[in-house]
């Protein structure tokens, strides 16, 4: 009896989040991602378009989804304090944690606020989707994202050009425009955000997608990047790496 409490216990330990953050002021560094004090969450079972991601909306312009994703996140939570269960290391950046994070004294969650408002999508495999009837309204109604035409943010962030378009606004017979629109050739940098990521075969030897180059780097000044980055730390979170040729003096965080 004793051994079955004990794994019961330990069954329960594992489901449950590990702790739970102090209410604290959110500092929001995307769409997806908050950092209470030297802890920076990613926002549990839903994924959110980066910030350098472009969409276009109903009237078939181009508008900078990603950066209207952290406006949203900061508007929602208001400058009030916000709380967060962690449920452990991100599995694709063990810096960062996953945390289901609500305003102090609200029962909703983040995520879930984000995907009802339309521009964050549920990830499948969290929960058994437990976000799909929000995500099914928000697309039914056509809040946020689901206006216009779109790609899936983790199918921008891996450069995956053919995929299937998303969004109300997605004609089949302007598929090869609206798809140079979503994948520029040259992506518009993000306000304070001037490192460049550059997809490279090279990279993958070290389990990466991709090299980010910084302003002192020798490889920086004329190369057209694939991904604009706001820090080291977010260019490491999404798969890149620093470029050899940077000076010595300039180091990762």
């Amino acid at each position: 009896m004793r051994s079955r409490i004990l794994l019961i216990a330990a069954l329960l330990s594992m489901l449950l989040p590990t702790s739970q953050s102090s209410a604290a002021t959110a500092i929001v560094r995307d769409g997806n991602t908050l950092q209470l004090g030297n802890v920076i969450y990613r926002l549990d079972g839903i994924d959110v378009p980066s910030i350098d991601q472009l969409c276009i909306d109903e009237h078939a312009d181009s508008w900078t989804c990603g950066i209207e994703a952290r406006d949203q996140l900061t508007k929602l939570i208001g400058g009030k304090q916000v709380r967060c269960d962690d449920l452990g290391a991100d599995p694709t950046y063990k810096k960062r944690r996953i945390g289901v994070c609500k305003i102090e004294g609200e029962t909703t969650s983040l995520s879930q606020l984000l995907v009802q408002k339309g521009f964050a999508l549920n990830i499948e495999a969290s929960a058994s989707g437990r976000f799909k009837p929000d995500e099914a309204r928000a697309r039914e109604d056509r809040h946020g994202l689901w206006k216009g035409c779109f790609a899936a943010p983790r199918e921008f962030r891996a450069a995956k050009k053919d995929g299937p378009l998303l969004g109300a606004a997605c004609r089949a017979d302007r598929d090869r425009e609206i798809r140079e629109a979503l994948f520029p050739e040259d992506l518009v940098m993000p306000a304070r955000c001037n490192i460049k990521g550059k997809y490279a075969v090279r990279a993958r030897v070290t389990g990466n997608l991709g090299i980010y180059h910084l302003q002192a780097c020798r490889s920086y000044p004329g190369l057209k990047p694939d991904r604009w980055f706001c820090s080291e730390e977010d260019a490491q979170a999404a798969g890149f790496r620093r470029a050899y040729n940077c000076r010595s003096t300039t180091k990762s965080k």
